[in-house]
């Protein structure tokens, strides 16, 4: 594939590389209707007593909940997978049980936050519906993404869909999933980004597509440790154009990695040569590309001021953009204004700050100014909630009722989210893992 533009030498390496990548997308999937009753009705499988692995469905991971009544629920998360190929799925759950009260959340593969949590009272029940993105290392052929040690056996790489409930007395009656097609949202950046696995790290690209109705997925593949070059050599980015499709949309930015110096730095001259590469690529494919800005670090002055840390990186993707009329989300600029907000005690909140000891394992403490807790990703997704809204990108009309205007002035307390704890903890930064 040639563009109008020229580009260097490294760039044009890679573009000899991503013209390999075939366009695929997969299998057509399967559809199931499942039930926490142990007499399924008509049309519905049961749920009890299975464990995923002795069928294509079933309890997974963990402990399986209590079943009574047509309800299975926990004091502890629970998780449900059924088998499927890489695509697109609506997934329709019942939550509520029928004695007791329930506050309830609902994640999908690699800790994504696909519901809020919804309290429902004795007898209540809620309905919500929600698109899961499933994907496979495979591009084409025998080419495969090269994924890291931390990424094998991850549940956003595998063959099947997975469901995590948690809250207080988590509940739920009914699950279905269905293949569907959407407009997708697909996400490139690192590790501010990706779906963190663990606690307490999260970014915003995993609380992201719980702002979204039903008629809207999104496809997370960012990953920790990545720059715009290497996103491209380790086939992630031929990943996405191997099954992204016309009217989805590419997502993109890049700086916390790039600019540090050794093997992996990218001048500011290829960095800009790479955006623009990514633009024509997703234009070729009938998509349309966005790109945001990298978030500042946790890096105040003595006057309280968050300091400039991403050098000339965020001008640069914002002029291409400008030139080659792309919409910006730009999160750098609406992260001065939250963090100073915040304050510098703030922010302990929603950077990962926490004592020694207060996970397994962790006999340091940790801080970490540059990665967020659930907390933090939240208010930073709201962000990208307002910068699609400012944009006036067409998926704005899919954004959830309720979910507000942001104003990154004033940032939502810490308790806001109340999500409960995560099973699954690491005191290992995400680019060590």
């Amino acid at each position: 594939m040639k563009f109008s533009w020229k580009l260097p030498v490294c760039a044009m390496a890679l573009s000899g590389m991503m013209a390999a990548a075939v366009p695929v997308w997969a299998a057509a999937g399967h559809s199931y209707h499942l039930t926490c009753a142990a007499h399924a009705p008509r049309g519905y499988t049961s749920l009890v007593g299975t464990r995923y692995g002795k069928a294509d469905y079933g309890f997974d991971l963990r402990p399986s909940p209590d079943a009574n009544d047509g309800v299975c629920t926990s004091q502890q998360a629970f998780y449900v997978s059924v088998k499927e190929p890489e695509g697109n799925f609506l997934v329709t759950v019942t939550l509520g049980n029928g004695m007791e009260a329930s506050r309830t959340a609902v994640k999908a593969e690699a800790r994504r936050l696909m519901v809020f949590p919804i309290t429902t009272m004795p007898g209540q029940t809620a309905t919500r519906r929600f698109v899961v993105h499933t994907r496979t290392p495979l591009i084409s052929g025998n080419r495969h993404v090269h994924l890291k040690p931390r990424e094998i056996g991850d549940l956003d790489w595998d063959h099947k869909l997975t469901l995590e409930f948690t809250g207080t007395n988590a509940s739920v009656r009914t699950i279905t999933v269905t293949p569907v097609h959407v407009p997708t949202i697909y996400i490139a950046g690192d590790s501010t980004v990706v779906d963190q696995q663990k606690a307490p790290w999260a970014s915003w690209g995993q609380m992201l597509p719980a702002f979204f109705n039903h008629k809207v997925s999104v496809a997370n593949e960012a990953e920790s440790g990545e720059t715009i070059r290497s996103f491209v050599g380790e086939g992630r980015l031929a990943k996405i154009m191997s099954t992204i499709q016309p009217g989805d949309y590419l997502f993109f930015g890049f700086a916390h990695n790039d600019q540090k110096p050794g093997r992996g730095f990218v001048s500011i001259p290829e960095y800009k040569s790479l955006v623009r590469y990514y633009i024509a690529l997703a234009r070729s494919k009938g998509a349309h590309p966005v790109v945001f800005t990298a978030i500042e670090r946790r890096v105040f002055n003595s006057k309280g001021k968050i300091v400039n840390t991403l050098a000339g990186y965020p001008a640069a993707i914002r002029e291409v953009a400008r030139q080659e009329h792309v919409p910006v989300i730009d999160l750098n600029k609406m992260s001065f204004p939250l963090f100073e907000a915040m304050g510098p005690k703030g922010t302990l909140k929603a950077f990962v700050h926490y004592p020694a000891n207060t996970f397994p394992n962790q006999p340091k403490p940790l801080a970490d100014n540059t990665h967020f807790t659930s907390y933090g990703a939240y208010e930073l997704a709201k962000c990208v909630v307002r910068g699609i809204r400012e944009a006036g990108l067409p998926i704005a009309k899919d954004i959830r009722k309720g979910a507000g205007h942001f104003d990154p002035k004033h940032p939502d307390p810490p308790s806001v989210l109340g999500l409960p704890a995560d099973p699954f903890v690491s005191a290992q930064t995400p680019y060590e893992r």
